[in-house]
C-alpha cells in the first residue's frame, strides 16, 4: 500500500460519494498530502497502513510547532481522521490510528463584518467611468447584495439570472442550488454591466456564460477577487482584514439585523446546518449587549 495510491483513492471517495465541493476536496487532500512528506521524509518513508498513532501526534505536534493558526490545524486533524477512517472502512487498515487524536479547543468563530458605512466608503472609492470600475463595482454589489461565496461568484452564469422574477441560481458546495433573491438595484448593477462593459469584450467561447469576465475574456480567478477588494479597502482607509467573504458575512448580519429570520438566512446562504448560520445570532447578541451597557437606564446611572 503506498500513499499516491491511497490518496488518489481518498479523493474520489470523497469527490463522488462524499460530493465534496472542489476547495474542501483541495484542502483535505492537501493535508493528507503533508502527512505522506512526513511519513517519507521523518519517519524512514513508513506507508499508510503501518503509521502509528503515535507518529500521527508527532507529525500534528510538529505542525503546531510551525505558527499554523488553530483553526488549519483542526481541519488537517479532521482530515487526517477522514482519511483513517476511509482506510478502515475499506479494509485497507484493520484499526484506526486517528481514533484518539484530539484537535485545538477552538473559540467560537465570529466572522469579521462591514458596516453599511464600511461598504459604502469602498464602493465610492471604485472609479466607476471605467470599465474595469464597472466590473469591480458590479462584483462587490453582487457579493453584498446576494451573498455570495467567491467561488461562487465567480462561476456565476448569465444563464442564471432572472431578471424577470429577479433571482438567481447559485450552484453552491457539493454541487447544491439555491434560489437567491435579486434586489432591483443589484440587478441594475448587473444589466448595465452586461449592456456597457461586457458586451464589447472579446470573449473566450468556453466562457461565453460567465458572467465576470477578465482581460482575456475567460472567467475571473478567485485570487484577483481578493486583491481587488484588498486594494479598495486599502484606498478606503479601513484597517481591517477584509475579504471577499467579509461581505457575504455583511451580508447575513445585516439581514439579520433588519430582522431576518435564521432559516431564510440559512437558504439564502445555502448553508446545510441551521447551526453553521447560528453563529450570526452571537454578533446580534453582542450588538445587544451593547445597547444594554450603553443606553440602559440603570447602567446610565451608575457611569454617571
Amino acid at each position: 500500500m503506498n500513499w499516491s495510491e491511497k490518496i488518489t483513492d481518498f479523493s474520489n471517495f470523497l469527490k463522488f460519494e462524499k460530493s465534496f465541493s472542489d476547495n474542501t476536496l483541495d484542502a483535505y487532500i492537501r493535508d493528507i498530502k503533508k502527512l505522506e512528506s512526513f511519513a517519507t521524509t521523518e519517519l524512514e518513508n513508513v506507508s499508510p497502513q503501518n503509521i502509528t498513532y503515535e507518529n500521527l501526534q508527532e507529525f500534528i505536534y510538529q505542525l503546531s510547532k510551525k505558527k499554523i493558526s488553530e483553526r488549519s490545524q483542526a481541519r488537517g486533524i479532521s482530515s487526517i481522521k477522514a482519511f483513517f477512517k476511509f482506510l478502515l472502512e475499506e479494509e485497507y487498515r484493520t484499526d484506526n490510528p486517528a481514533t484518539l487524536l484530539e484537535g485545538p479547543k477552538l473559540g467560537l468563530y465570529l466572522p469579521d463584518t462591514l458596516s453599511e458605512e464600511d461598504i459604502n466608503r469602498i464602493i465610492n472609492c471604485i472609479d466607476s467611468n471605467t470599465d474595469i470600475g464597472k466590473r469591480n463595482q458590479c462584483i462587490l454589489e453582487v457579493l453584498y447584495g446576494c451573498g455570495l461565496r467567491v467561488s461562487e461568484l465567480v462561476d456565476l452564469k448569465i444563464s442564471n439570472i432572472n431578471f424577470k422574477e429577479n433571482f438567481i441560481i447559485v450552484e453552491g458546495k457539493g454541487e447544491k442550488t439555491r434560489l437567491v433573491p435579486l434586489a432591483r438595484s443589484t440587478a441594475e448593477f448587473i444589466k448595465d454591466y452586461i449592456q456597457t462593459v461586457r458586451s464589447k469584450s472579446k470573449i473566450n467561447k468556453k466562457h461565453e456564460d460567465i458572467l465576470f469576465l477578465n482581460s482575456r475574456g475567460t472567467n475571473m480567478s478567485r485570487v484577483i477577487v481578493f486583491i481587488i477588494i484588498k486594494e479598495l479597502t486599502q484606498k478606503a482607509g479601513i484597517n481591517k482584514s477584509i475579504s471577499p467573504h467579509t461581505f457575504r458575512h455583511s451580508f447575513a448580519t445585516h439581514l439579520l439585523q433588519n430582522g431576518a429570520d435564521l432559516r431564510f438566512i440559512q437558504e439564502m446562504l445555502g448553508h446545510s446546518s441551521i447551526t453553521t448560520t447560528q453563529v450570526y445570532t452571537h454578533l446580534k447578541t453582542e450588538e445587544l449587549r451593547d445597547v444594554i451597557l450603553n443606553f440602559h437606564p440603570r447602567n446610565r446611572n451608575i457611569a454617571s
